[in-house]
């Protein structure tokens, strides 16, 4: 059996890399870096949502940097930083710069940023709409006390025992 064919829960791209074209794999390099344009919308967006859940009460939300891995744990600085051997002469592979841009700033910012954003709309959603669906159990990482249907008791009595109850949205379901 390859390698390939025995992980069916990862993206199969190591074993493919190689034999795509020269242009198919620039072409992809590209759009790596293209949505670099789009973070100032990203952020923006982040940072709404963020205050958003505050301005309407909410404590203890993450912070950006609570998605961001630690200065200290990168393996290595500019020193440091190892290299490839590029397959054409001005190949970025080959630049230390290029490494530690990629992999100490862009890389972990915006994974932290998308992960950042995606708890806090998982809040929101929480927040806003206490309705069990075959999805619900993916939110626990933006589990709240109490959904806003929660803390109106009359709206409390119309939802479904289940979303009474749910400890993604209620952290005390016998209140």
């Amino acid at each position: 059996m390859k390698a390939c064919e025995s992980c069916t829960d990862r993206v199969n791209i190591g074993c493919h890399h190689k034999q795509m074209p020269v242009w198919s794999r620039a072409v992809g390099l590209l759009f790596i870096y293209l949505p670099i344009l789009t973070l100032p919308f990203v952020i923006a967006s982040a940072y709404l949502t963020y205050f958003s859940l505050k301005l309407v009460g909410a404590q203890n939300v993450k912070t950006w940097g609570d998605f961001l891995p630690a200065r200290s744990s990168h393996r290595y600085d500019l020193k440091s930083q190892i290299t490839m051997d590029g397959s054409f002469k001005l190949s970025m592979s080959q630049s230390k710069l290029f490494w530690i841009l990629n992999c100490t700033w862009y890389c972990p910012y915006s994974v932290g940023l998308f992960e950042w954003h995606a708890y806090m709309v998982k809040v929101v959603e929480n927040w806003w709409c206490p309705f069990t669906h075959d999805r619900k159990n993916s939110y626990t990482q933006g589990a709240i006390d109490q959904s806003f249907w929660h803390i109106y008791p009359e709206e409390k009595a119309k939802l479904h025992e289940e979303d009474k109850s749910n400890p993604i949205f209620t952290a005390d379901p016998d209140a």
